[in-house]
């Protein structure tokens, strides 16, 4: 398939496939679009949620989809998307419009991360922390419990959600339980298996990290070079590969719809996730505090105890020196 055929496919996407008992007229839609289901069964629009550690290129990935949808010859840097040595950029939870039923998320990247953030990171995933707000990385359980209750006074049921993980080949292969636990959880909260995009595919061994991913379950891995300000001259390779990307999203929200889906018992389960999930985070950081307040006895009872052999030492070694050599027994 051409570039210009997979992005007048993704323009033409909608969710709505056709009205409720219009059999004729769904048909019709059904012969002639790659992208059909059910109609949308309550929800509204695609959320493309991109996810990743820090300073791989997701903002990037958002530029060049604009640019390439939009067919423009300027990149315009929407997202923020400046690399440093510290790592990314983005610390607020940022929506882009690419089309009028699609919408893609640049969500806080992470490093490495306790349980806590790890919660925060599928806070952003099931949608409790709104667009436009700052993401902190908190490791409080009353916390977390209070932004899932403010979630609850205005509940978004509508967004159908597709996880996408940015990866990017000049890093090294990455700790695979981590990575394998990640992917699994997006399935869990979301129904839909995780994309995984490669970025920087000219700079580093993408081949191994595709096979890499691949040997875990990754469903689909596509590898892209990202446009930027200093190389954005459109090539037919690249800019299939990035158009893929959204038009994969785009079949498995299709695939998904062809079964009975209800946007409210999705979002309930999402939340039992994440209860689930800080209850036990919560439990490990009582634990790991446990066991450094046992630490922490342990080694004063240590001191205490070299202390006390110290002072017998030095009480010993006086004694010796105050006794008379006279009346030693011959």
């Amino acid at each position: 398939m051409e570039p210009n055929q997979i992005r007048k496919k993704i323009l033409r996407f909608s969710l709505d496939d056709g009205p409720r008992g219009n059999h004729c007229f769904f048909h019709i839609i059904q012969q002639h679009s790659s992208f059909t289901g059910r109609v949308n069964q309550g929800y509204s629009r695609v959320l493309l949620q991109l996810f990743g550690y820090t300073g791989h290129g997701k903002s990037a990935f958002i530029n060049s989809c604009k640019y390439v949808l939009e067919d423009s010859d300027i990149l315009i840097p929407y997202a923020e998307a400046e690399e440093r040595a510290s790592g990314g950029r983005t610390l607020v939870r940022e929506a882009y419009n690419l089309t009028e039923n699609i919408t893609i998320v640049d969500n806080r990247g992470y490093n490495t991360m306790n349980s806590f953030q790890r919660a925060e990171i599928y806070a952003q995933l099931g949608n409790f922390i709104p667009i436009g707000e700052k993401v902190e990385w908190m490791d409080d359980y009353t916390a977390m419990m209070h932004r899932l209750e403010d979630a609850e006074l205005n509940p978004n049921y509508s967004d159908f959600i597709v996880p996408i993980l940015i990866y990017s080949a000049e890093c090294p292969l990455f700790d695979r339980k981590e990575v394998q636990t990640f992917m699994d959880n997006c399935m869990k909260m979301t129904g839909v298996a995780p994309i995984v995009v490669i970025t920087k595919k000219k700079s580093g061994d993408f081949i191994e990290i595709e096979k890499h991913f691949k040997r875990m379950g990754a469903e689909t891995v596509i590898a892209i070079e990202n446009y930027t300000n200093e190389d954005h001259i459109k090539t037919h390779g690249r800019t299939k590969d990035i158009l893929m990307v959204i038009h994969k999203a785009l079949e498995n929200v299709t695939f998904r719809l062809r079964q009975e889906r209800n946007p409210r018992r999705d979002w309930v389960r999402r939340k039992k996730f994440l209860l689930e999930y800080i209850h036990k985070a919560d439990q490990e950081k009582r634990n790991i505090e446990e066991e450094r307040r046992r630490e922490e006895e342990r080694r004063r009872e240590e001191e205490r105890r070299r202390e006390e052999e110290r002072r017998r030492e030095e009480e010993r070694r006086r004694a010796q020196e105050n006794i008379n050599p006279w009346y030693w027994p011959f």
